[in-house]
């Protein structure tokens, strides 16, 4: 089955403002052979990039999605929460302190702590002082703004958003260490999916445990989605068989699970390569996403795994998780300094609604408080 060429169905949109342009558009469109599909972001906004010229015309007379206001202060109260931990020695700095050493000195054991590095700390701070004597800053709120910039400016590269609807179905593989939160990730992202008209697929290609096949099937029923399992079989033919499933039934996505390892255990890196040979041979072009699953308690111990894992995989992404019980927030900054890699979505809670697309000038914000 061919992907959608352009999907005019955006979720939570009102009708377009100006009905005859549109019937035009949508008429030549349907009468012209358009092969490319309308990128999807998660946060609702389609791009223009690699799309064809009757596309554009269309994304540009469709409004995305109205977000929900209330839906995104919870968000943002949630994260801000969630990151008290990280953000507490930070904070303090700003409350009472004057422009001085012993600003620095406070800046830099807070970045330290929060597991930002030596190298961004030295960045970061090197850049202030720089701004501080050139710019004749005298105010600690002025330190706080021009530090505010600098992370932006540093975590900003690393977002990023899952593109939909270039395969069909479109194969993801979720990699990471035991206990980083990989299958609730997946029952989470699924979620997310469906909300905007995503057919899902899970695929438990985690055969090492039986505990894990069953947890993947319980958010498959949560989701009302299918799971595809075996009792028996390594994890690179489950997943071969799940994507010609996926293909007969005309699915959106393919998620796959994998089952938890360490960088350092040679063999299990091999096997998860193996899956990744395999998912190719099912579908040209697959896995299309391979994305890392961080436990952001693991601090600096996560910007190896980065490391380790992408040069065995070539990751495409990078799903954090736990960040509500962490003081470690600082590791993303670490990340983008030392071996960025796209950060899709962060996670600071239980709920499904705790994980959502990575923002550098929120995650900032409630960094800084």
């Amino acid at each position: 089955m061919t992907p959608t060429a352009v999907s005019i169905d955006w979720p939570n949109s009102a009708s377009p403002a100006a009905p005859a342009p549109l019937e035009e558009v949508v008429a030549r469109c349907r009468s012209s052979a358009v092969s490319q599909p309308v990128p999807i972001y998660p946060d609702g906004i389609a791009t223009q990039q690699s799309v064809s010229a009757i596309d554009q015309e269309i994304v540009e007379i469709i409004p995305p999605p109205t977000p929900d206001p209330t839906a995104k202060h919870s968000w943002l109260s949630r994260l801000k929460s969630g990151l008290t931990k990280t953000s507490s020695n930070l904070t303090s700095i700003f409350i009472s302190m004057k422009v001085n050493e012993m600003l620095f000195e406070n800046l830099e054991t807070s970045l330290l702590m929060a597991d930002a590095g030596v190298g961004v700390t030295t960045y970061l701070l090197d850049t202030l002082r720089q701004k501080v004597y050139s710019e004749r800053l005298t105010d600690v709120q002025q330190i706080k703004a021009t530090l505010r910039t600098l992370l932006i400016e540093l975590l900003t590269p690393l977002e990023r958003s899952i593109v939909l609807g270039r395969a069909q179905p479109l194969v993801i593989i979720i990699a990471g260490v035991n206990g980083a939160g990989k299958t609730t990730s997946i029952g989470k992202l699924t979620k997310h999916l469906q909300s905007f008209n995503q057919s899902v697929m899970l695929a438990a290609g985690d055969t090492f445990r039986a505990a894990a096949r069953q947890q993947l099937k319980i958010w498959g029923e949560r989701n009302n989605v299918s799971v595809i399992q075996q009792e028996t079989g390594d994890a690179a033919a489950v997943i071969f068989d799940a994507v010609h499933a996926a293909r007969a039934r005309g699915i959106g996505v393919l998620i796959a699970d994998t089952a938890g390892r360490l960088p350092t255990q040679t063999h299990l890196m091999e096997e998860l390569r193996k899956v990744k040979r395999v998912t190719g041979k099912a579908m040209d072009g697959a896995p299309h996403e391979i994305l890392l699953v961080l436990d952001a308690n693991t601090g600096q111990n996560a910007l190896a795994q980065v490391k380790a894992f992408d040069e065995a995989l070539g990751l495409t992404g990078l799903i954090v998780t736990k960040l509500d019980g962490s003081a470690k927030g600082g590791i993303l900054a670490a990340i983008a300094h030392q071996h960025p890699v796209p950060v899709y979505f962060i996670g600071v809670g239980e709920t499904v609604e705790d994980l959502q697309p990575f923002v550098a000038s929120e995650f900032t914000d409630a960094l800084l408080g």
